[in-house]
């Protein structure tokens, strides 16, 4: 991290940058100065759940949790955060475009603090990591980017797991950290993580109840125009019109409009094959 910075959109063209890593805006080492920046627990708390359909992204938070992290930790020089448990995607956010190397390596490896930590559910610390012997690949690139110490913390929530890791140019200054404020940002983040996880399943819920709402009017006429045709009941109608969807595959709701276009008009022979 000493040395002249690239900005992010030259590292993205570049590739350093793994798709989906959220990182901090003008790319600034969040707390590197005067070791870090204290705020009041509030602001933090504030900062970290802003009621808006952006902050909702997981991207957001993560990088919300990662500047807030590095803020208020005593001579934390940057932070970087990840989800897992959400689906296939992995979201993750670093404070400074120099330490996506540093999370990008273990998501990769599947070896480091990161995934220690996940694995298994308690704080993960790499005091010097100049005398650090185990995962030797997180090692090789955090000395590169002149981090010599780290700790990651997991918080688990319902199937969730956040991670907040700390970085540090000086070794053992981290050691209190999991006891710190860092901890309970972390725990703030993965609860609204997981309501956020809940707000967006319910909206997909209330999405498909609509879409059945509104689909039902024209399944309904579709339902009488096979009753009318084959003098069928209502069970027997639906049933034809779902084996028509099934075989043609086709949304129910297309079939019943094609039905119902065609006042059942030309359709009597297919309809009684199918009804057999």
């Amino acid at each position: 991290m000493e040395g002249p910075l690239r900005d992010t959109a030259a590292r993205e063209a570049a590739g350093e940058l793994p798709a989906g890593l959220a990182v901090s805006a003008g790319g600034e080492r969040a707390g590197a100065r005067g070791g870090g920046v204290h705020m009041p627990e509030n602001a933090h708390l504030r900062r970290l759940g802003p009621e808006s359909p952006e902050s909702s992204l997981p991207g957001r938070r993560l990088f919300e949790l990662s500047e807030e992290a590095a803020r208020c930790t005593s001579a934390c020089c940057g932070a970087s955060s990840t989800v897992t448990g959400g689906g296939g995607e992995r979201p993750a956010a670093v404070t400074h475009p120099d330490l996506a190397g540093l999370v990008s390596v273990q998501l990769r490896s599947g070896d480091g603090p990161i995934p220690a930590a996940v694995r298994g559910g308690e704080p993960v610390d790499a005091a010097d990591l100049l005398r650090e012997d185990r995962w030797p690949e997180y090692r090789a690139v955090a000395l590169n980017a002149g981090v010599r110490s780290s700790v990651t913390l997991p918080f688990r929530r319902s199937g969730l797991t956040v991670t907040l890791s700390l970085y540090s140019f000086r070794p053992g200054t981290l050691r209190d950290a999991p006891h710190g404020p860092a901890r309970t940002l972390g725990d703030l983040a993965a609860a609204c993580l997981l309501r956020d996880r809940s707000y967006r399943a319910a909206l997909t819920e209330l999405d498909q109840m609509g879409t059945a709402l509104r689909s039902r009017p024209v399944v309904d006429q579709a339902c009488g125009i096979v009753m009318h045709v084959l003098g069928c009941d209502a069970d027997a109608a639906f049933g034809i019109l779902r084996r028509v969807s099934q075989g043609t595959h086709r949304k129910l709701t297309d079939v019943a409009s094609a039905v119902v276009d065609k006042r059942g008009r030309g359709l009597e022979r297919e309809l009684a094959l199918l009804s057999g």
